[in-house]
């Protein structure tokens, strides 16, 4: 998803606007009638709507180009909120509602219900749908969006597309294959993305080619979406990626013939940001073209998201001089009525301020804190046959805290947070840094001394217990993440030669993926892969002093050298630094046994660390940011059979 989302979470409202000869009708509507099927629902409305109005169904807009009389006069059917695009600096949920709602005002009786959620979160600010989850095959971590993938191994991915029944409700037994779901006000429709392939591009290029056979493209980044379509997904989304030298957006054979066709996937398709411009060199060169390869291909919602004057004169020219059929058009737009209508749009269209109070719960937090603590990944523990570092006692003299992570919750989300790209500082929401949790982890009499980058002399004269090290990447998205090196920015690595070369220390990396850290592996007395946990940093020190015992297992290969890329499990060349499935274990100090909760696992296998990211974990606007970025950005436990 390009340049936007409200930080982590696309936020999308299912906008209906008609306002012509449907409203007039005084007659029995059965399109209103809750009580006749879905389809039947359908085809009546569709049968009403003018070539205007089913056009605008099939538009999608930007928050900052949309309002009232936006909607009513082009019948548009979708606004979402870009990376940073909020209705006022630090709004609260109900900012949010009230602007969802104003949305609404160009038609209320027909208008979609604007508040079935995800979780309480985000259900308080009126979304209906998120662009989650990414069920991406990250095959190269110098990919930007590699954080966004669940793992190098589809079938991690597979399971983890379990979390659609979270978004959605758990769909019906006999409910028929292929159609979407959402189990009510609490739920929201979900969308699996990018079709398909994203993850496999050439040296992890955002966007490039992914050069594959037709056998390992099946094989590989092709079975969660038939797990996803299975589990009643609404949407899915087209990937600015290419196939073998095709773009994805007007792969009609993919889109339609096997997406649509072969695995029954009776939702609609939607494309990625200003996705369809991107089908000609340089983008938007021939618009028309573009307008005309997308929609045949299958592509049924088009996001435009500012300009969308420009797309509807000409799809609505292509229709009329029957270069797009009209057949083509009632079936992106019975698609997407069929989505509206399975989420009781119609029935409520409006959002309220019922759950408002919701956001930042206790309860909420606990849960983010638990997930931060499940995802840590002991690499190392110990030295030179030296016992092992941790858990690190919390009664000492004093210990030092250190590096350019240890007292940013910017860092600590990374991108996809408040704005597209993230944040740096404190300011941008509210919750714990790491730096934070140590202090109220140890022991009252334990001084903690906090120097980002001590010098030599400091570090001499200071006779530390031990010392922690937190450091790692700075936030990025998309292409903004891209990375020939993976290599930690300066000073990071001068911090731990120096910090680790006098004294005892544990390194936490924060990170989006793998990145190098060979070259100071035998300096480190304990290695901890943290990945972006959030805001609650207090689920760190949970494993660090042992609170908790060190679960986590790697979803992804940790290379010692860019110079392997690509190299996942299984390829014959495979050397890594840390192999895929490893994972250092240590026991709670108070012998406290974790319950087992929706990330635990059976016991039959082992515990992997899958990093879950542009969800629902949202932190909307600077007021709204207490919600749990980790819990959804964390890395999940999940078993590998």
């Amino acid at each position: 998803m390009s340049r936007t989302l409200v930080g982590l979470l696309s936020i999308l409202w299912l906008c209906w606007c008609l306002v012509s000869n449907v409203e007039a009708q005084v007659e029995y509507l059965k399109y209103k009638d809750p009580k006749q099927p879905v389809a039947a629902r359908v085809k009546d409305l569709l049968d009403r709507m003018t070539l205007e109005e089913k056009i605008g169904q099939m538009v999608q807009i930007d928050r900052s180009v949309a309002n009232a009389d936006v909607m009513k006069t082009n019948f548009i059917g979708s606004v979402l909120s870009g990376g940073g695009s909020e209705p006022l600096p630090e709004a609260t949920a109900k900012d949010w509602v009230d602007m969802i709602n104003e949305f609404q005002k160009g038609d209320p009786e027909l208008a979609q219900k604007i508040g079935a959620a995800t979780a309480l979160e985000v259900r308080a600010t009126g979304i209906p749908y998120v662009f989650a989850p990414c069920i991406a095959v990250c095959r190269d971590p110098r990919w930007g969006r590699c954080y966004e993938s669940y793992s190098e191994d589809h079938k991690i991915v597979r399971k983890m597309t379990k979390i659609i029944t979270g978004l959605q409700g758990d769909v019906p037994a006999h409910y028929k294959k292929g159609l979407p779901y959402v189990g009510g006000k609490t739920k929201v429709a979900a969308c699996a993305k990018h079709f398909v392939g994203d993850g496999g591009t050439t040296k992890g290029v955002n966007e490039d080619n992914t050069v594959i056979d037709w056998h390992r493209l099946m094989s590989i980044h092709m079975p969660a979406y038939s797990d996803s379509i299975l589990k009643g997904v609404s949407t899915v989304m087209v990937s600015y990626s290419s196939w073998n030298g095709v773009k994805m957006h007007a792969n009609r054979d993919l889109v339609t013939g096997f997406l649509k066709k072969t695995l029954k996937f009776k939702g609609f398709v939607i494309s990625d940001w200003q996705g369809i411009d991107k089908i000609t060199t340089p983008p938007g060169s021939n618009y028309s073209y573009s307008v005309q390869a997308s929609i045949e291909a299958g592509v049924d919602m088009v996001m435009v998201p500012y300009i969308f004057s420009e797309f509807i004169q000409d799809l609505t020219l292509l229709v009329k001089n029957k270069i797009i059929t009209m057949d083509r058009i009632d079936d992106a737009v019975g698609r997407i009525l069929f989505v509206k209508f399975t989420m009781g749009l119609f029935e409520n269209p409006l959002a309220d301020y019922s759950l408002v109070n919701q956001l930042g719960s206790q309860e909420h937090r606990n849960l983010a804190r638990e997930a931060v603590r499940k995802s840590l990944v002991l690499l190392k523990n110990g030295k030179n046959g030296s016992p092992p570092l941790l858990p690190l006692p919390k009664k000492t003299s004093k210990i030092l805290v250190a590096g350019t992570h240890a007292d940013n919750l910017g860092y600590q989300c990374g991108g996809w947070t408040i704005k597209w790209q993230g944040f740096t500082g404190n300011n941008g929401t509210s919750g714990t840094t790491i730096l934070s949790a140590i202090k109220s982890a140890v022991d009252p009499s334990t001084q903690v001394f906090f120097q980002e980058n001590p010098d030599s002399g400091y570090l001499k004269l200071n006779n530390f217990e031990y010392a922690i090290v937190v450091v790692g990447e700075p936030p990025y998205a998309e292409t903004a993440g891209d990375s020939t090196t993976l290599t930690l920015a300066d000073p990071s690595p001068t911090i731990i030669n120096k910090v680790c070369g006098t004294m005892k220390c544990a390194v936490i990396i924060i990170s989006g993926r793998p990145v190098v850290i060979e070259p100071y592996i035998s300096s480190i007395d304990a290695l901890v892969a943290a990945w972006l946990p959030g805001t609650e940093g207090q689920g760190v020190t949970d494993v660090l002093f042992g609170d908790y015992g060190f679960t986590g297992k790697l979803a992804r290969t940790w290379f010692k050298s860019v110079d392997q890329l690509p190299m996942n499990v299984g390829d014959p060349h495979y050397d890594p630094l840390y192999p895929f499935g490893f994972g250092l274990k240590t026991k709670s100090v108070k012998g406290l046994v974790e319950n087992s909760t929706s990330a635990a696992l059976d016991g039959r296998a082992c515990i992997f660390t899958i990093i879950v990211t542009v969800i629902v974990s949202l932190c909307l606007t600077g007021m709204l940011s207490t919600i749990y970025e980790s819990s959804w950005k964390l890395v999940v436990a999940r078993e590998l059979t």
